[in-house]
């Protein structure tokens, strides 16, 4: 058996489907968990491939984006240091359900589904632990249909950048949040299903309403006091 690997039991234990086991509890997930370094670029999987493995970023970027039978594609999401990919993983059988390319040189921590399986089907009680937090994942999936169904493309984009701040950002000031990727235009319209031509009109306004700027680096500052206790009450 090879040493235990203390820095990556910490680096684990912080991620919400495992914060309710114990050390010896998490002890032999640890043991089947592989690190590897990704160079900008690789395509860690493909769209529709079989889901061998989840992934935890403990450095890098990761972009999660659809492709339709036209080859369109869709972002669904930027992923950073300390989150988890894909969070369906250890819970359903199938396919890859989108691609995962690296935006910036990455270290991912891989556990492999099959054998996490095996460790589960011997250890029920942490099966029922795992399943409980599932909870807040549904949650999150509930509240951006409802998204889609209650607001306004305008409101939309600003509940957008609301999460883009609340995942990829840096508090300024009191009121305002740094963005810390760059995302194009084409880029935010897929992430919610608009045109790059709406982002950009939208953007425009806000910054003629003080609602955000850009600053020196290029990194979108949004002052997201005044959305969350102005515009989406």
């Amino acid at each position: 058996m090879r040493h235990f690997n203390e820095e990556l039991y910490e680096f684990l234990t912080q991620f919400t489907v495992f914060t309710t086991l114990e050390k010896h509890e998490m002890e032999p997930i640890v043991e089947i968990a592989g690190s590897k370094k990704y160079e900008t670029g690789t395509m860690i999987f493909m769209q529709d491939e079989p889901m061998t493995n989840v992934y935890f970023i403990q450095k890098g970027k990761i972009n999660i984006y659809k492709t339709d039978y036209e080859g369109k594609e869709q972002i669904v999401n930027v992923l950073q240091k300390d989150d988890m990919f894909p969070h369906q993983g250890f819970f359903r059988k199938g396919n890859y359900p989108a691609h995962a390319e690296v935006l910036d040189e990455a270290i991912l921590v891989n556990i492999p589904i099959l054998s996490f399986e095996n460790f589960l089907l011997t250890h029920p009680e942490i099966s029922i632990k795992m399943f409980r937090v599932l909870s807040d994942i549904i949650i999150d999936l509930q509240i951006r249909l409802k998204e889609k169904m209650m607001y306004t493309m305008y409101d939309q984009i600003l509940l957008l950048l609301i999460r883009l701040t609340k995942k990829n950002g840096e508090e300024v000031d009191e009121d305002y949040h740094r963005i810390t990727i760059k995302l194009t235009n084409s880029q935010l319209a897929n992430m919610i299903g608009t045109s790059r031509e709406t982002i950009s009109r939208t953007l425009t306004q806000l910054k003629r309403e003080g609602i955000l700027y850009t600053d020196n680096q290029g990194f979108l500052v949004i002052n997201c006091t005044f959305i969350e206790e102005k515009v989406l009450q």
